[in-house]
Formats: C-alpha cells, sequence, structure tokens
C-alpha cells in the first residue's frame, strides 16, 4: 500500500509549511507517503468553474491508476480518528493504494469528484487548502499511531 496526498500548489507560508513537512514525514514511518502538487491555475481572469476544471484535469493525470481516491470535501464523509485509521487500515490489508486529494482554494473539480470513492470530510468549517494538507498530514500521522498503539507525540 502507498498513500498519496495529491494538492493544488504548495504553501506559502513558511512556518505551515514547515508543520505540513513534519507531520508528512511522521505519517511516512506508518505509511509510504508520496506528494504529488499541481500547479494552482492563476484566477486572475477565470471564473471559479474554470479553475476548478483545469486544476481537476492536473489532478487528475497525476492520480496513479488503481488508487482509492479519496476527495477531501465538505460534505464528505466524517470520521473521527480511531475510525479513519481503521478504515486505513483496511485498506492497507486489501493492499490498495490511496490518493487523497485536495483541490485549490475554489474546490474540486465536478468531473474530480465523480471519480471518488469516498469522499472525507476534514473539518465542519471550510478551510482554505494548505490547511487541509495539514490537517490530513496530522491524521495520516495520528492513523498510524493508532494502529500500532503508539503513543501520540506532540
Amino acid at each position: 500500500m502507498k498513500v498519496f496526498v495529491a494538492v493544488v500548489g504548495k504553501p506559502r507560508n513558511a512556518g505551515l509549511a514547515a508543520a505540513i513537512e513534519e507531520y508528512e514525514k511522521r505519517a511516512a514511518r506508518y505509511w509510504p507517503l508520496e506528494r504529488i502538487e499541481v500547479r494552482e491555475e492563476p484566477a486572475k481572469s477565470a471564473n471559479a468553474d474554470l479553475v476548478r476544471e483545469r486544476e481537476g484535469e492536473r489532478l487528475g493525470k497525476r492520480i496513479p491508476a488503481g488508487a482509492v481516491v479519496v476527495c477531501c470535501d465538505p460534505g464528505g464523509k466524517r470520521l473521527d480518528s480511531a475510525a479513519f485509521a481503521a478504515w486505513l487500515q483496511g485498506e492497507r490489508e486489501a493492499g490498495r493504494d490511496v490518493a487523497f486529494v485536495i483541490g485549490g482554494a475554489y474546490g474540486l473539480a465536478p468531473a474530480l469528484l465523480g471519480r471518488a470513492r469516498v469522499r472525507l470530510e476534514l473539518a465542519p468549517w471550510t478551510l482554505p487548502h494548505e490547511l487541509a494538507r495539514l490537517v490530513l498530514a496530522e491524521q495520516l500521522y495520528r492513523a498510524g499511531t493508532i494502529v500500532r498503539r503508539e503513543p501520540y507525540h506532540k
């Protein structure tokens, strides 16, 4: 099993980038993890639908064939940390790769949402995509500690 984190853009804030890096590094101890970053679409001259579509095309091309696509999306399935860990461990036991997808500032394209086997809500609030990536990385790390019954180190 391999976990892919497919996102639009790179974190702009150095502190946030460092936190993401730290939690992705921690998570990679439990789940082989690969980052997929695609370029943000300039939104100055385009409407939100066009931005979502173009970013979605870029993401869609980079998601490995056969991976379970999990779109991080408001209104998706809510899982607590223990349920998320159990689900992810089940995917590992089934030998499936999992690709978590986080859209840009305008969210994910309908075509990409249509590919999702799971839509996952990371929080009941709308999160900036950089913060969503941090939340996901932290939960991947936490899931690993839960599965191995290790203490959670802050």
